[in-house]
């Protein structure tokens, strides 16, 4: 599982039936500076991704979400997706560890 902060939505004009309950969110993935307490704004250099949402997570709110054929198992039927939020984080804390 990864850390996320969530910087958008995606809006589909038709969806295949499997996504029904949820909706895509715009994700930028936490980086190692955000981890130690920098600001979530603005996103971090990198890649966002697109992550599929059935637990109600909403802008600017940190999730955990999974990616690859490990975001299809909670689902008991093929759904097309890559990335799915596992959870919505509160609050977290991180220590690097002594060099």
């Amino acid at each position: 599982m990864r850390l996320g902060h969530v910087i958008g939505t995606v809006t589909l004009h038709t969806a295949d039936a499997a996504l029904r309950g949820g909706c895509l969110l715009i994700v930028q993935p936490l980086s190692r500076q955000q981890f130690a307490g920098a600001p979530l704004l603005p996103p971090a250099k990198g890649n966002t991704l697109v992550v599929y949402d059935n637990l109600g997570a909403g802008l600017g709110q940190v999730i955990g979400f999974t990616e690859g054929a490990e975001a299809t198992m909670p689902f008991s039927h093929p759904i097309p997706i890559d990335a799915f939020n596992a959870a919505i984080i509160d609050s977290f804390s991180y220590t690097p560890p002594a060099a």
